[in-house]
């Protein structure tokens, strides 16, 4: 290709990775019209490695094409939202409850510190820190599964969520509130040795209420 070929190679990375991010962090939101001409002035690129870029997002699924209206960033599926949420529920329930026998102080520590950032977070509400926060606090949770199969699952049903760039909390704002309470409550349940069913439960119900929430939020519903 030459260098010519690299140097077009190179700024279609730089394009992929800008227009990646503000989809992330919800700048580019579903159904935003991306103008190939206005994110290569803004990058100072030509157009060839934008569209080359648009092209790899497509094909990732975070864009879709249509004829007469051009490139758009791709909605979240409310159905699959739904389906991933559920399972999640259920998986990270049990993830958490085989867990809870493993988790030290140093662990419930940690969470804690993470949920208490996700507090401060609260004053000045930023949804995508909110969710990663919100990961990170769940991962301590459920990191110490004994169950490489179950573990799996959750962490799947955690790249599905990305990948659907879904911060429900951008939705729900007055959820991310109750949530931090649930958090508490259920290290507290886990700092008191409760029986593995009411930690499962507890964990279940906390992930279950955010779907609950979305859904009556936005009107979607199963068919």
């Amino acid at each position: 290709m030459g260098d010519a070929g690299t140097a077009t190679s190179s700024k279609s990375e730089r394009a992929y990775n800008s227009v990646k991010a503000r989809i992330a962090d919800g700048t580019y939101s579903p159904g935003f019209r991306l103008v190939l001409a206005k994110i290569a002035e803004e990058l100072g690129i030509s157009v060839v490695p934008v569209r080359e870029a648009i092209r790899r997002l497509e094909a990732e699924g975070l864009v879709t094409f249509e004829r007469n209206v051009g490139a758009t960033v791709a909605g979240i599926d409310p159905i699959e939202y739904l389906y991933t949420m559920q399972t999640l529920s259920i998986v990270e329930g049990a993830a958490t409850a085989l867990s809870s026998p493993l988790i030290g102080p140093a662990d419930i520590a940690r969470a804690r510190a993470v949920n208490e950032e996700m507090r401060e977070c609260l004053q000045h509400f930023d949804p995508p820190r909110f969710t990663l926060l919100n990961k990170d606090f769940h991962s301590v949770l459920f990191e110490n599964c004994p169950n490489p199969h179950i573990l799996n699952l959750v962490h799947r049903g955690w790249g599905r969520l990305a990948s659907m760039r879904s911060s429900t909390f951008r939705f729900v704002p007055g959820r991310a509130h109750e949530s931090v309470e649930e958090h508490e409550a259920l290290l507290q349940l886990i700092e008191s040795g409760a029986d593995a069913a009411d930690i499962e439960r507890a964990a279940r119900l906390h992930r279950s209420a955010t779907l609950d929430a979305y859904l009556a939020q936005t009107g979607a519903h199963p068919s």
